[in-house]
């Protein structure tokens, strides 16, 4: 079974999933203009991945009699657009930080499947990170 560290790392990669889950929701909901159209459906499509992550992150948690938070990490929405983007491509980097950190610790913990679950939710953030990273850019686009 896993660690007190793997199931400390899950827990605070549920918490950062619920934080941008609410962070995106909001940043979608309080964009004005014409970037808010450019962008908008995909904010919301990024929050709702994202909280599709804290819950398969949860499920793997509980399996290992893990009890997952239900707070999260930090919000960061910011005052107006470029502010939002900056929180948001600062969250994703911390992100793939942690889920490398947890690949890590799983590999060596003997546990093939919490690392292949984190390689596919890595794959998510990188996408989302060039998304936010391609508005600041001034080119959005869909991931």
């Amino acid at each position: 079974m896993a660690s007190a560290k793997l199931k400390e790392l899950l827990n605070k990669a549920i918490a950062g999933e619920i934080q941008a889950s609410i962070q995106y929701m909001w940043q979608h909901v309080q964009w004005a203009g014409t970037e808010h159209y450019a962008v908008a459906d995909e904010f919301k499509s990024i929050a709702v991945e994202e909280m599709k992550h804290a819950e398969t992150i949860a499920e793997r948690l509980w399996y290992f009699d893990g009890i997952p938070t239900t707070k999260p990490a930090p919000i960061a929405v910011g005052a107006e657009l470029w502010e939002m983007i900056d929180n948001d491509i600062k969250a994703e980097e911390d992100t793939i930080v942690l889920y490398k950190q947890i690949q890590k610790v799983a590999e060596e913990e003997g546990d093939p499947t919490t690392r292949f679950i984190f390689e596919e939710i890595l794959r998510d953030e990188e996408g989302h990170h060039d998304f936010f990273t391609s508005v600041k850019a001034g080119k959005p686009k869909k991931k």
